[in-house]
């Protein structure tokens, strides 16, 4: 019998028993020493709450906007690669739940169910997120494939010029589909509750690329023409010509320094996201949390400030807004949910986020998420 499930921490326990080694290791890596994929956690405990008592909380409201869009709370669905080998129709699983739930769902490129087969399974439109691939007609063909989808937001990923280095991923030998080595079918031998479900889908591989580029397919070349696209010549003019190619929102991920944030309002970004591609990319970079102030001052309220990495609970949430976030991004915490339960295990995710929040609000007397602001927070110990 399965205990209740209280956190995010006991849906990761359950991921962790379900999903594959490898795909569970990609959700649940970063690059080199994982210095700073541990930091976007860690660094969340180092912000201590202001407690507040005698004020009237008894009529919260989680309500917001991300650029512009009314959500439910001031939350969004990250783009996460290879969501469907986390669960089979992963991504459509977590945009349904998304949509019920009242908050904006992300797609990723690397997306095992296809752009299009993501936004036909919602009424909502979701929120696309594109690489900057050397192949610039390819480029393209995506960002009208998202006009054509209904988008309502394309998110720019500005952090993945090149791969990092994930040590395991390389010791995985991480593929999509796997690789039918024993040592992979020894463990997927041990998780058919995922087996069966991946013989139920005919979505198992990138479905954005397969049967989009020329002499690509499932078994040649795809592993060999990802890795290649990743254009480490991307530049702010690149990024100019992207704003003038799509006519709605544009969201610039991958912000980690005030400098950077400025030439991103110059590029006519209606948002940017403070991130470090999950602790993924550069190790030893600034946590997300840890950047985000000197971030928003840089801003100056000329676009809205996002944030992504770390958020594990309802309080992380508030903690991110008090700081000057207008919403925050759910990866991990998502596929958690979506390797322990599928589709009803990231709806639970976001339960217990909405739960924790409400909670915390209470608990620091504060009625609604506009009046969340740095006097809710002690940045410092007092016994530091």
């Amino acid at each position: 019998m399965m205990k209740p499930i209280a956190s995010i921490d006991d849906l990761k326990a359950i991921a962790r028993r379900r999903v594959p080694r490898m795909f569970y290791d990609y959700v649940d890596g970063g690059s080199w020493t994982e210095q700073t994929y541990r930091a976007n956690s860690t660094d969340f405990d180092r912000i201590h709450l202001r407690q507040r008592v005698a004020v009237d909380v008894s009529d919260r409201d989680l309500t917001t906007t991300m650029i512009g869009q009314p959500v439910s709370m001031p939350v969004a669905i990250a783009p996460t690669g290879l969501t469907g080998m986390v669960h089979a129709d992963g991504e459509i699983c977590a945009a349904r739940a998304a949509e019920r739930f009242g908050v904006p769902f992300t797609l990723s490129t690397m997306s095992i169910c296809s752009l299009e087969d993501v936004a036909a399974a919602v009424s909502t439109p979701i929120w696309f997120q594109l690489y900057v691939m050397r192949d610039r007609s390819f480029v393209a063909k995506l960002v009208e494939r998202a006009r054509v989808a209904g988008c309502a937001a394309l998110v720019l990923t500005l952090d993945l010029q090149m791969v990092g280095q994930r040590h395991k991923d390389i010791h995985n030998g991480l593929s999509s589909p796997p690789k039918p080595t024993l040592r992979n079918l020894a463990n997927l031998a041990t998780k058919p509750r995922w087996c069966l479900g991946m013989l139920g889908t005919r979505r198992r591989s990138f479905g954005n690329l397969i049967g989009h580029v020329e002499g690509l397919n499932e078994t040649v070349g795809l592993a060999k023409w990802t890795d290649s696209q990743f254009d480490p010549s991307l530049d702010w003019d690149d990024v100019r010509r992207i704003r003038d190619m799509w006519a709605g929102k544009l969201i610039l991920k991958g912000i980690l320094d005030p400098e950077d944030a400025v030439h991103a309002v110059d590029c006519g970004a209606d948002a940017i996201i403070v991130s470090n591609h999950g602790g993924r990319q550069l190790d030893g970079a600034l946590s997300s949390i840890a950047a985000l102030p000197d971030i928003v001052a840089a801003v100056g309220g000329r676009t809205e400030v996002h944030l992504d990495g770390g958020i594990r609970s309802g309080q992380d949430v508030l903690k991110a807004v008090a700081l000057g976030a207008k919403g925050v991004y759910i990866g991990r915490s998502m596929l958690y949910g979506l390797g322990a339960l599928g589709e009803a295990g990231v709806t639970r995710s976001l339960e217990i986020i909405r739960k924790e929040l409400f909670t915390t609000m209470g608990l620091c007397g504060v009625r609604s998420i506009a009046e969340l602001g740095r006097d809710n927070l002690i940045l410092r110990h007092p016994l530091d």
